[in-house]
């Protein structure tokens, strides 16, 4: 089921390294003009993957200058969840925390399981096969939820 693009979004997961990187970069890309969309994780203690850099860049998102935050540092950086239309966490764990941080918000907290890609595949190649699956798994979450992009540049 479609609906508008919301003004705007924050992806969240685990570490913010790897899905909502990706789902920020992709979201900017096919809707960028149309939605302010940032991401966060449940912790910072990772680096942005390199692998996510790579699969992004096939499809011309850059990642390379992401900068991870939790929802912690987002607080403290004074960005109101409250500001945002829609929530979309893509772990169990993000979710678990988005829901407890909006509890008193009139905000909507979307699950989609995107699949987590680190840790699986032994060889590079075999890395980078399950990185496409979760990127791809994520623009076809966001072209069934918003439509198609009105023009991908």
């Amino acid at each position: 089921m479609t609906r508008e693009v919301p003004q705007s979004v924050l992806f969240c997961c685990d570490h913010n390294a790897v899905r909502s990187p990706m789902a920020e970069g992709l979201m900017k890309k096919l809707y960028g003009q149309q939605c302010y969309v940032q991401s966060v994780g449940v912790k910072n203690d990772m680096e942005i993957d390199g692998f996510a850099v790579s699969v992004c860049k096939e499809v011309g998102v850059e990642l390379d200058r992401h900068q991870s935050r939790s929802f912690d540092e987002m607080e403290q950086w004074g960005d109101d969840l409250s500001s945002y239309d829609l929530i979309i966490a893509l772990s169990p764990a993000s979710q678990r925390r988005a829901l407890e941080l909006t509890r008193f918000f009139h905000l909507d907290v979307d699950y989609w399981p995107i699949l987590d890609p680190t840790g699986l595949g032994e060889t590079r190649d075999a890395k980078l096969v399950q990185y496409r699956a979760a990127r791809d798994q994520i623009v076809q979450r966001l072209t069934d939820a918003f439509g198609p992009p009105e023009s991908e540049d």
